[in-house]
């Protein structure tokens, strides 16, 4: 070979590798834009084929959407599924679209959250999305100021900021249908309390444009600190949500049993009862419906349909709302006067 070829042959070559390090650093580090590129091609249009939605986290936290006959459910805990928040994140990852190219090195998508969420410390969640035909699987990490989230489509290296912003926990208590019942203040017409280690009280309204609630079974001498003091209870079941649910189960026999009878004004009648095992310990209800007059019957038979076999674990404030102790609704007692003490008189 020529002195003129070898020399050729050399500056071809480091043309070649010129060319194959720019084309690394520019895949590396997002010089070539992809601004608008769709992260899950065919999902958008394929929303309302998908049959199941899985979401796994670090720990092996775990939650599956499967989709019913007449609605989507949480399959770990057996209970209806919230549609809105599973269609928004459908809809989020159907418009998730690229911005920049990030990191594809392993030993960086920690940074960004997107390593494999069966690692060591991982803080993202691996997406699946299932239909007949198709499956789209996404590593979603860290948010990247609020509008977009760092991700990574499963089996690819690289990782991607992309928008909108995607939000989606691992937990299967995040994805319950939130809303128990809903029955507004001015429905109330009677509610019945037995609240645990107090007296037992009743709050009346004689008619739907009375603005204050009577409390009956007021002590002697005691009076309520506020003429609107029972207006809370009043509203314990509008829009009452739940933290999580477990199928119905016999408490120990030390739990500390409320009850309550909810009546509104068209004969509907929500029985809630309620339990805490001890100070500090979550605080669960169960609810049944009746109805004395014929056009209440439908809204009974719904909460039923939907509240039987269940028990619901609510935050604490809702419990104490529900099953309000009589001495929360009254002044309190005036602390009494110390006597002074008299000295006797020196001799």
């Amino acid at each position: 070979m020529s002195q003129r070829q070898l020399t050729i042959l050399f500056a071809v070559s480091l043309a070649v590798l010129g060319l194959a390090l720019w084309l690394a650093h520019r895949e590396q580090h997002g010089s070539g834009s992809i601004a608008g590129a769709t992260v899950l091609p065919g999902l958008a249009a394929n929303l309302n084929a998908i049959t199941e939605v899985r979401i796994t986290g670090g720990g092996g936290k775990q939650v599956t959407l499967v989709k019913g006959e007449r609605h989507w459910q949480v399959h770990e805990r057996g209970y209806p599924a919230d549609s809105g928040k599973l269609r928004k994140l459908l809809i989020d990852l159907g418009n998730l679209k690229a911005v920049a190219r990030k990191t594809r090195l392993a030993s960086n998508y920690p940074v960004l959250g997107v390593q494999p969420v069966s690692a060591a410390g991982a803080s993202g969640v691996r997406i699946e999305v299932l239909s007949p035909k198709h499956t789209w699987s996404l590593i979603v990490g860290h948010s990247a100021e609020g509008s977009g989230s760092y991700v990574r489509v499963s089996g690819h290296k690289q990782s991607l900021l992309a928008a909108p912003l995607v939000m989606a926990e691992a937990d299967p208590a995040q994805w319950l249908e939130p809303i128990i019942v809903d029955l507004h203040r001015t429905q109330m017409h009677r509610i019945e309390e037995r609240p645990w280690g107090g007296p037992s009280y009743v709050i009346e309204r004689a008619k739907p444009t009375d603005t204050d609630l009577r409390v009956i079974g007021i002590p002697p001498g005691r009076k309520l600190s506020s003429p609107g003091a029972a207006d809370p209870v009043a509203s314990a079941l509008s829009n009452l949500t739940l933290s999580d649910v477990q199928h119905t189960r016999t408490p120990p026999k030390e739990a500390h049993w409320a009850h309550a009878v909810f009546t509104t004004f068209d004969g509907l009648s929500v029985t809630v009862s309620g339990y805490q095992l001890a100070k500090g310990d979550p605080h669960y209800i169960e609810l049944t419906a009746s109805s004395s007059d014929p056009k209440a019957a439908a809204a009974a038979a719904r909460i039923n349909a939907r509240t039987r076999g269940w028990q619901y674990r609510i935050p604490g404030y809702s419990y104490q709302q529900i099953f309000q102790s009589l001495a929360g609704l009254l002044e309190p007692l005036s602390a009494p006067h110390p006597h002074p003490v008299r000295h006797k008189p020196a001799a």
